[in-house]
């Protein structure tokens, strides 16, 4: 039995206001060491909910240090059994879904039913696939010369920094933490200023099963906080996702300690829509690609979605039925949609692209859905989506990750027109393609240019999906046994002489 256990709390400002200003270190929650602390805003009614503490340099410091000293007795036990035990943390988390749910909705503004539950559900599945994946930590056995046995064996890298967004914090976090911890490394995670509440809860809640000191998660800003852990000389491995300014700084810095990093940078993904598309499936394809019930706040977001002239108009009017049959209101409310945009930075952000995009000769903006009427969510960053035509695959609109509700359809002519578009941009993460014939979406995925293509489906990131771009997108794999290998342990080769 877990000793003093932690029971739901199903008031998210009640909890709210228990985490403030904590940070999680060594097992227990503890202030920042300056005292320092910054609000935490709600973006559906511009209420501060909380206080998050301000972690800065000696912070980290205490956090790597604590980790340091944890990892070598957890490397030491054989991987099965942290891997049940990072089960035993996915099974638990499984009894606070709603609570999680209920902070995250909060603090990001997210829409309980079509966003947040689905992911406080997928963070604890995420770590039970990764707890099972405890005994693929294989060597190999190379026949390097008669007379000696070769061998190679993966080792963990030891205190893992990860630094996750504020878009889908909970998930992003758990394919950082759960391939490292089951590898044998300890972490240090450093949550988004913008969400600190949720992530923080479930590691807490995690705390309950795992040594202390394994998992650790501070607060605070990039310079302040992000920074001095990518630079702490006790940090063997980075892995972050944010933007690709950020990514390079990450780089930079984690090239001066020549360690291993994995980068997670957006994208400006495309969607091909063929003429012989099941057109109903495909618009279906747009929303969830879209992200729209997540404001269009999402690295995978279709924002270019490129419609053979054909069927454009049709595909136009169906989408924006669509989009304008969802229901924009309060996050908490179960009958709303599309939540909030996350900040007032993003929300002006979102609404200059807007700007831009009705500024720009020959552009249609289509505004779906409609504000919330209750006038308590007047403050709240509400966006309604937008969807343009007529606008060039070289406008800024296509060009630059908006990481709003707004997308861009493009008529093409034919297939190579289409794959030619969509592969002229700086990004690769991911893509799509619709179309009944094998051959044209066969040749899709081998031409176009991103980590991850899919053919007539539009899902999200999930557990046992290799996950990752190429070009601005980033580098390396999440969300699969090859990221726990390739990015969590490094391999030693032992020789034995036998002669």
């Amino acid at each position: 039995m877990l000793q003093n256990r932690l029971e739901p709390v199903l008031d998210p400002r009640a909890l709210a206001r228990e985490l403030s200003n904590k940070l999680l270190i060594d097992g227990a929650l503890v202030p920042a060491v300056t005292g320092r602390s910054f609000p935490v805003v709600n973006p559906a009614t511009q209420e501060q909910i909380a206080v998050a503490a301000e972690g800065t340099a000696p912070d980290v410091d205490v956090a790597v240090q604590a980790a340091r000293k944890a990892q070598k007795a957890w490397a030491k036990l054989a991987g099965r059994e942290r891997g049940r035990l990072v089960q035993e943390c996915g099974r638990l988390l499984n009894e606070h879904v709603e609570e999680i749910a209920r902070l995250i909705t909060l603090e990001t503004g997210k829409a309980i039913r079509t966003e947040s539950r689905v992911e406080a559900g997928v963070f604890a599945d995420v770590l039970v696939f990764y707890g099972g994946l405890g005994s693929e930590l294989k060597g190999e056995s190379v026949p390097f010369k008669p007379g000696m046995l070769t061998i190679t064996q993966r080792e963990p890298i030891g205190v893992v920094g990860a630094i996750i967004p504020w878009n889908v914090p909970l998930l992003l976090m758990a394919l950082k933490i759960a391939p490292a911890l089951v590898a044998g490394n300890a972490v240090v995670v450093k949550s988004a200023e913008e969400a600190p509440l949720a992530v923080l809860r479930a590691c807490q809640i995690m705390n309950q099963v795992l040594p202390p000191g394994i998992l650790n998660i501070l607060s605070g800003d990039g310079p302040g906080c992000g920074a001095p852990l990518v630079a702490h000389k006790g940090v063997g491995k980075v892995t972050f996702t944010g933007s690709v300014e950020t990514g390079k700084l990450v780089y930079k810095m984690a090239a001066d300690k020549l360690i291993p990093v994995t980068l997670e940078l957006g994208g400006k993904s495309p969607m091909i829509v063929m003429g012989d598309a099941d057109l109903d499936k495909a618009v279906e394809g747009a929303v969830i690609g879209m992200r729209f019930t997540r404001q269009g706040q999402s690295c995978t977001a279709a924002s270019r979605i490129f419609v053979q002239d054909g069927i454009h108009d049709a595909f136009v009017a169906k989408l924006k039925a669509k989009v304008d049959a969802m229901k924009m209101g309060d996050p908490l409310d179960e009958a709303t949609d599309i939540g909030t945009i996350i900040s007032k930075q993003q929300f002006d952000k979102v609404k200059g692209y807007i700007k831009l995009g009705e500024e720009t000769p020959g552009a249609t903006a289509l505004r779906c859905s409609a504000m919330p009427a209750d006038a308590k969510l007047g403050r709240g960053y509400f966006v309604q989506p937008v969807i343009f035509t007529g606008v060039a695959n070289d406008n800024r609109l296509c060009r630059e990750e908006i990481f709003g509700p707004v997308t861009c359809i493009l008529k093409f002519r034919d297939y190579e027109d289409a794959i030619r578009q969509a592969n002229d941009s700086e990004y690769g993460l991911a893509a799509t393609i619709w179309t009944r014939d094998l051959k044209t979406a066969l040749d899709a995925t081998q031409r176009l240019e991103a980590g991850l293509v899919q053919v007539n489906q539009n899902l999200v990131v999930q557990a046992n999906m290799s996950y990752g771009g190429v070009k601005s997108s980033g580098l390396g794999k999440e969300a699969s046994l090859e990221s726990m290998l390739e990015h969590f342990t490094q391999k030693k080769t032992i020789i034995l002489n036998l002669a």
